[in-house]
């Protein structure tokens, strides 16, 4: 598989498949599809509730009722109960585009015009469906609708203009409406009996009488293109919302038989789904730009406004760069958003305000895109001083100025950095510095400058003496180092400069011999990598002005480059579908996978943990998930594929089944960690270079070692008195007056080795269940069962355990290898090698091997074969305790630094 594996896709609200709206008590769900899976919100906050698992297509149809959820896909309908599929239904020739809830039953249409009818009561007994019905061969079925109050009817529209309504239950077609001379797109009920709307591919709305025949009001709009959706207001206002294929939504007043308002920026695509909540003033609409709406009509001119709403990237990101410690993602995409995704909360996602965009395009009469920036081609960002001021820096196309956020509001800054007003270019690139005070821009003229982020003011400009700029050509990159004292520069023709960042002039400079098309700058180990036209990759240390690595592999242009947060690893993308990481410090590429869909834009998570990729033509952002980190293997190259490429899919929405490789269905098992987990199970879970602790409480594990001192402190201070005519494991028998009466025979009893005889009855005495479980696990190699048993044991009945063991009379070293208490603690010493070895149950293990060595410490000593395991046991603590201490010392001395600095 390689180091990162498939994790899921964030940033996917929905596509362009019709949602599904359900009430279950007093709550309201809505499904939607996102790609090959559904995703479940709860109306009331628009907060994701569940993620259905991937299907093999992508989903074309949905419908739902209670827990399940219908989806088809392909010529298959697959039917879930929350998140686990139940059934499969297979019976159609062709793509199934509609599916309908009718009662206790599914209507699927298919693009030939087969109708299926499918009961989900018992559906697992019932995979076949009841009714069949075939269209008429000129009809091709485009929506279908129930009217309510029609027993065993429906209405189907058809791509050639013409309705059918049809009895199901006798498979007979009733009547044909000749139509409008216009195909139909979307039908509705009314709450009006034998009322329905009918929108169509030329823009108008008929509202008809079906059971007359009869036409009552028709609408037009055809300049906002075909009506794809239609819905009814419930809640006693006569209204009828309808959205059409340029985003727009009107809402008609059947009453005045008129258009009473238009939202005319409700979506920056085609409406997929309108539909009114019941007895609401609540409007919920979904388009293909990747959003859900809500508008709520509650003010006095009776005009909808927005009422909450989830969004995601219309268009492919352009950039992404991971934030607060990798708990967020900034993503800048083509749609003109910047963007910030939550990483842990799909709720906090949002996008981040450029000003009261909606409010200045109604007063200017313009549309809210004309008045967003222009699409980000850079950015950078520093988190130090996000409490202070703007933090974040943009770049964009074609534009002259480069603009702050401030992500602590999540709005544009006040200020706009202008660089080099008297002759004005695009900004190009742009980077803040260690200190967060300064932001460097460099612009498609060539020219450099530093700006103040608190107060947006020119603190500088970089200029070469004899060329009157920076360089000659376009800045492809800038960076920082981390003191303030170098600035690094990079032009398209190859010159790459390092200046002095506060004298701001040159210092050193070299020319790469090609043209470079983008840098990235490692603060840590003060490596500036380059990537140019000729598809190599080189890495130059800045302050000894040389190159000091150079990668080759990729076979098409390179999209981007990214250090990892230690500057050991580099991680590039190309349009090849490529993505390789390469070891900085061997020289070498050590692993690469391929996918389909070519990767834009990386960025690695500072704990290394998470990778984020977008990918071309995808609207979402990519997470895959380090293997080394999560599995504990101490050497990455267990799980990096070398030099050779591994072909991957992409994650999906749902993380369930993310991880799986390009030429199998099934989920792929991780052989490299499988191979080691007969060891330990919970090796898995072990990071590298720490210790994992028990969770057990403090009390429990610090009794094992007090606990002399506890039994003093609970001795009795009184003798117990002896009970009179107390019986001793004598049975008795009940009499009349009460007294206590033995029978001679079952009083006699005789003990012969390691039986028990009584009444001719023999007994085994089996060993306890502390050494089954010791000796089963030290033959399979595996004490994770052995510690989960003595760590459910009191401090006392782990003491009484290891003192059964304990060698009273060794005097004859030689008779003590066959006894059975010398093989225990040969076990439990093996049990011990093995568990500090691993790291787990770090301070529990320590206390039970110091009651453990308290007991049996005289009994090693005198027996050699115990004295080579105990130095074993001897040389892995130390190693161990070793590593921990030199990461406790580095604390103590910041910590006494800190302490003794006067502020």
């Amino acid at each position: 598989m390689g180091i990162f594996e498939p994790y899921r896709a964030i940033g996917y609200i929905t596509s362009g498949v019709p949602f599904s709206v359900q009430r279950l008590g007093t709550e309201t769900f809505v499904t939607v599809t996102v790609g090959k899976s559904f995703q479940i919100y709860n109306c009331s906050n628009l907060k994701l509730m569940l993620i259905g698992p991937q299907l093999p297509k992508k989903i074309r149809a949905l419908a739902s009722y209670r827990d399940f959820t219908f989806a088809a896909y392909g010529t298959d309908i697959a039917v879930f109960k929350r998140a686990h599929q139940v059934a499969n239904w297979s019976r159609h020739s062709a793509k199934v585009n509609f599916l309908l809830l009718f009662g206790d039953h599914i209507l699927s249409v298919d693009a030939d015009g087969n109708v299926f009818i499918w009961s989900f009561k018992g559906i697992e007994d019932n995979p076949a469906p009841i009714e069949h019905i075939k269209l008429d061969a000129n009809f091709t079925p485009t929506c279908i609708m129930h009217p309510d109050t029609y027993l065993n009817k429906v209405l189907i529209g058809s791509q050639e203009g013409s309705l059918q309504l049809w009895n199901i239950s006798a498979k007979k077609k009733l009547y044909e409406f000749k139509g409008w001379n216009s195909s139909i797109c979307s039908c509705v009920s009314s709450p009006a009996l034998d009322v329905t709307a009918v929108g169509c591919a030329d823009g108008t709305i008929h509202v008809h009488n079906i059971r007359y025949d009869k036409e009552v009001v028709t609408f037009k709009h055809s300049a906002r293109g075909t009506v794809t959706a239609l819905s009814f207001s419930t809640d006693g206002q006569p209204l009828l919302a309808s959205g059409g294929s340029s985003g727009v939504i009107s809402i008609w007043n059947l009453e005045k038989k008129r258009l009473q308002s238009v939202i005319r920026e409700a979506h920056e695509s085609s409406i997929i789904s309108l539909h009114f909540f019941a007895n609401e003033p609540v409007l919920m609409s979904s388009s293909a730009d990747n959003s859900i709406k809500m508008w709520i009509f509650d003010t006095s001119d009776g005009d909808p406004r927005l009422l909450r709403f989830r969004s995601g990237h219309s268009a492919p990101p352009l950039c992404i760069r991971f934030y607060a410690n990798g708990r967020h993602i900034l993503s800048a995409g083509q749609d003109r958003a910047f963007r910030l995704f939550s990483v842990i909360q799909d709720q906090q996602s949002r996008e981040l305000s450029q000003g009261h965009i909606s409010k200045r395009a109604k007063k200017l009469r313009m549309k809210e895109e004309e008045l967003k920036l222009k699409p980000v081609i850079a950015f950078d960002c520093a988190e130090i001083r996000e409490r202070d001021w703007c933090n974040v820096v943009t770049c964009h196309m074609d534009t002259e100025q480069a603009y702050v956020w401030r992500l602590q509001n999540f709005v544009i800054g006040e200020h706009i950095l202008r660089p080099c007003p008297e002759n004005p270019t695009p900004v190009k690139a742009c980077a803040i510095s260690a200190c967060g005070n300064f932001a460097v821009l460099g612009t498609a003229g060539g020219w450099i400058e530093r700006f103040n982020l608190q107060s947006g003011i020119s603190r500088g400009s970089y200029v070469d003496t004899p060329k009157g700029s920076a360089h000659d050509g376009e800045v492809v990159g800038v960076a920082c180092d981390s003191t303030n004292t170098l600035m690094i520069s990079a032009g398209y023709h190859g010159d790459i400069k390092v200046w002095d960042f506060k004298g701001c002039y040159v210092k050193s400079s070299w020319e790469v011999g090609c043209t470079v098309v983008k840098v990235v700058y490692n603060r840590l180990n003060g490596l500036l990598a380059t990537v140019t036209d000729d598809l190599v990759i080189c890495l130059y240390d800045v302050v000894a002005l040389r190159m000091v690595r150079k990668f080759e592999g990729h076979t098409d242009r390179i999209t981007d480059i990214c250090f990892s947060e230690d500057g050991k690893w580099l991680l590039s993308s190309s349009m090849d579908g490529s993505l390789r990481i390469w070891d900085v410090v061997l020289a070498r590429q050590i692993d690469a996978i391929h996918v389909d869909v070519s990767i834009t834009a990386l960025s690695l998570s500072p704990n290394m943990d998470v990778l984020a990729t977008t990918h071309v033509d995808q609207n979402g952002v990519y997470l895959w998930v380090n293997r080394s980190i999560f599995s504990g293997a101490s050497n990455v190259d267990s799980f990096a594929s070398g030099k050779e490429v591994v072909n991957v899919r992409l994650p999906s929405i749902s993380s369930m089944n993310g991880s799986q490789t390009e030429d199998s269905d099934e989920p792929v098992t991780d052989n490299s960690v499988s191979k080691d987990a007969s060891v330990s199970p919970t090796f898995i879970k072990q990071i590298p270079e720490l210790v994992t602790l028990s969770l057990l409480p403090k009390s429990q594990w610090q009794s094992l070692i007090n606990l002399d001192i506890i039994k003093v402190r609970n001795k009795p201070i009184e003798p117990p008195k002896k009970p009179e005519k107390a019986p001793f494991f004598l049975p008795s028998v009940p009499s009349l007056s009460g007294e206590i009466l033995f029978t001679p025979s079952e009083a006699n009893g005789d003990v012969k080795g390691n039986d028990l005889v009584m009444n001719d009855r023999k007994l085994d005495l089996a060993p306890s269940p502390f050494l089954q479980l010791l000796q089963s696990s030290a033959e399979i190699k595996n004490f994770s069962a052995f510690t989960d048993y003595i760590k459910g044991l009191s401090a006392s009945a782990l003491d009484m355990e290891l003192r059964m063991l304990q060698i009273i009379d060794d005097e004859n070293l030689e008779d003590l290898d066959g006894k059975p208490e010398m093989i225990s603690i040969e076990l439990l010493l093996d049990y011990f090698v093995c568990e500090i070895s691993y790291k787990n149950n770090f301070e529990f293990i320590q206390a039970v091997i110091r009651l453990f060595l308290k007991i049996h410490g005289e009994t090693i000593r005198r027996h050699p074969k115990l004295q080579g395991k105990a130095k074993k046991l001897l040389e892995i603590q130390s190693d161990v305790w070793q590593k921990i201490d030199t990461m406790f010392q580095r604390t103590r001395c910041m910590v006494t630094f800190l302490g003794n600095s006067q502020f």
